[in-house]
């Protein structure tokens, strides 16, 4: 029933979903199979008071809509379904609930739990959403379009990175717009970034329980809308400036990959709050547990995410849901690609992954999606989710196989020169010549959840007291190091191998084939005190430290060239190997693998747990084409290498023995190196090393 007279209504159409501006008013079409009466509510803008409410009049097939005249961009609305009071079948409808439309694009403030306002009519809690305006596709042209083997990942929290700058507009740390502010994209370009991944920026809401506890969900990983960018990163519109934000990084050359979550929401299980999907389709949005005869338990939700349900992204209402989210992002917000949230789950159809999965094969044929960049986190916690290497070929996956024996080798563990020559090679254990790119692999070192750069090499233990969960929380497997003393220490023969180390695994990250994630704030050693789960710490703990020391610059100016001479290269970034009919090219003449003594290694060379040193050979084919060798030790003890190709003149580009780039000079060697124990260093052939060392000054970042 109509409550305000200065507005008429009529059928509309059920087509499309969400809220859509016409001439003459808005149409508004949400599915709803099950309920019997669909009530849309709207409130004024200030107060959030309510203005007058509409029964939808109409359902077809699953669809109820309605066309309103003279509603305008702006206007607040929700909804409220009546519906069977069936638990069992897992009708969860409540009309004193007000409920988000799944496809609203806009919120109009950020949502945070809150008991009281909850309890009853629940409308004062519930951020509401806006009727806009749809935006104009991003163009196309606009784009950076940058190929997978040019990416270099840099994982980043909008606020985290701003918040404490000094060069940033007051009012826009912490925002959007500070992360496109001029400071922030200097960085980022002198770094030698090209694509940022930004941790989730769909509306969002932190759990129950952690609010309860006075602390809150920094990262985001709950989310309550999959199309709305969330409040809490702008000044006023979160819409224009998300995108005024990805153009400014487009125009400095930065693609913008999106971190998405569709394993799960905000509604928890079954004591869980309502506050869309489950008010309108509970059965259709989320998995719950099944009885040996198959039959679902509804009061059990399926947990495969471990926060408390799982959306059922086979379901084709659902699937639809998501793919039309992640086209909006694509052309209308203009990001270049997504990182998957526990992607194991989108491979599930329902209930167990397959790589022909109904969601797998719907992005494969989307003309819009199957040209953007695809990461997966490839597992979840689920019966049968670990998925390394198991997705279509034109994705890319997180490897934490590389992440924990890149890190094993560098702590010095026995037996690790093998998985870490492999690692280095692109994984082709995991992702098979022929089959699988190169640059399948998303190499990291660290990441959001986990230790820092810098927390790796400082902490044997992780450090989480500051979570209120006894420091419980988190992973335990660090193949973390202190090297001596436990956290911050005066001891500069302690903090000078923690330097060391952070070279060492930065560069193995840079020289390695697939793509190079690192996580924002480690080129500028960021500290987390300890605390390996940071998720629910939004305060220094989280936000970056930009007053450098003399030790720090010295590392951010390590960081620089060892990008740079990555993206310098033809063959440190994408080796095209003559055995890999992937690809119809080749650019490698040779590679080869020797022993410090210069012979080549053999058999049984790998499989002896005290070879902790080694060298690789890559010898490029063309017209100029590149020579490196690369020198690696992580023994504890200088090692003295005889060099192969006895006519060469090698020369040094990168020597992580060394603290400052400084100290590394283009003598040239002929026959021996003496490699410093827990150490690498880059050299190159002459032509190779004048080219790459012109490209350095040209860019701002010579010795």
């Amino acid at each position: 029933m109509l409550m305000n007279d200065k507005y008429r209504v009529n059928n509309g159409v059920p087509e499309p979903l969400g809220a859509a501006l016409t001439d003459a008013g808005c149409n508004f079409a949400v599915h709803a199979p099950r309920a019997q009466r669909v009530t849309l509510c709207f409130f004024h803008r200030d107060t959030e008071e309510p203005l007058f409410e509409v029964e939808m009049p109409v359902k077809t097939g699953k669809i109820w809509h309605v066309h309103i005249a003279d509603i305008t961009a702006g206007m607040l609305y929700g909804y409220r379904l009546e519906g069977p009071a069936n638990s069992d079948r897992g009708d969860r409808f409540d009309p004193n609930k007000l409920l988000i439309d799944p496809y609203a694009r806009c919120l109009n403030r950020s949502m945070s739990w809150n008991a009281r306002q909850y309890q009853d009519d629940s409308q004062f809690m519930v951020a509401k959403a806006l009727v806009c305006e749809h935006p104009e596709p991003y163009a196309l042209s606009s784009r950076p379009h940058h190929g997978i083997h040019d990416l270099v990942l840099y994982e980043v929290h909008v606020k985290g990175i701003s918040q404490l700058h000094p060069q940033v507009n007051e009012s826009h740390r912490g925002k959007y717009l500070g992360l496109c502010d001029s400071a922030i994209i200097d960085h980022l370009k002198q770094l030698g970034i090209t694509a940022v991944q930004l941790m989730p920026v769909a509306a969002f809401m932190p759990e129950p329980y952690i609010t309860e506890k006075g602390l809150t969900n920094y990262w985001g990983y709950n989310p309550i809308n999959f199309f709305s960018p969330d409040p809490r990163y702008a000044v006023e519109d979160p819409v224009t400036e998300f995108r005024n934000m990805v153009q400014a990084l487009h125009q400095a050359g930065i693609e913008v990959i999106l971190d998405v979550v569709f394993n799960h929401t905000a509604e928890g299980g079954n004591e869980g709050p309502v506050l869309s999907f489950k008010g309108f389709d509970n059965q259709s949005y989320y998995l719950f547990e099944q009885s040996e005869f198959g039959i679902p338990d509804f009061h059990r939700y399926l947990n495969n995410s471990g926060c408390g349900n799982t959306v059922n992204t086979a379901h084709p209402v659902v699937m639809k849901l998501v793919l039309d989210a992640l086209r909006y992002w694509v052309e209308y917000m203009g990001v270049d690609g997504f990182r998957f949230d526990l992607a194991a789950g989108l491979g599930r159809d329902p209930y167990d992954y397959t790589i022909q999965s109904g969601f797998l094969r719907a992005i494969r044929q989307d003309p819009v999606l199957s040209n953007t960049h695809l990461i997966a986190e490839p597992w979840d916690i689920g019966m049968g989710g670990y998925r390394l290497g198991q997705f279509p070929s034109h994705w890319h996956e997180c490897n934490d196989k590389y992440r924990d024996q890149v890190r094993s080798f560098w702590r010095g563990d026995k037996g690790m020169t093998s998985a870490f020559a492999t690692r280095l090679l692109g994984s082709r254990d995991i992702f098979h010549k022929g089959h699988r790119s190169i640059h399948s692999s998303v190499n990291m070192i660290t990441y959001h959840d986990g230790f820092t750069l810098q927390d790796l090499v400082s902490y044997n233990e992780r450090h989480n007291e500051e979570n209120l969960e006894q420091s419980r929380d988190g992973h335990g497997h660090n193949v973390s190091a202190n090297h001596g003393a436990e956290g911050p220490t005066e001891d500069e023969n302690i903090l000078a191998l923690r330097e060391r180390q952070k070279r060492n695994l930065f560069a193995t990250l840079l020289f390695s084939q697939g793509i190079p994630h690192i996580l924002g704030g480690d080129e500028l050693s960021r500290t987390q005190g300890g605390n390996n789960n940071a998720y629910c710490q939004d305060n220094e703990i989280n936000w970056w430290n930009w007053d450098l020391t003399r030790r720090t610059s010295d590392f951010l100016a390590f960081c620089k060239k060892a990008i740079h001479l990555r993206r310098q290269s033809d063959l440190l970034n994408h080796l095209n190997l003559q055995d890999d009919d992937y690809s119809n090219q080749f650019n490698v003449e040779k590679v080869g693998w020797y022993r410090p003594d210069g012979a080549r290694k053999v058999v049984d060379d790998w499989h002896d747990e005290n070879n902790q040193a080694f060298a690789v050979e890559l010898k490029g084919e063309g017209v100029q084409p590149e020579h490196w060798l690369i020198l690696f030790n992580a023994s504890e003890h200088d090692v003295e290498f005889h060099l192969p190709s006895k006519d060469t003149n090698w020369y040094l580009l990168l020597n992580t023995a060394e603290t400052a780039l400084s100290a590394c000079t283009e003598s040239g060697y002929c026959s021996q190196f003496t490699l410093a124990y827990k150490s690498l260093c880059v050299l190159a052939d002459r032509l190779t090393s004048t080219r790459l060392q012109s490209a350095f000054e040209d860019a701002g970042t010579g010795t």
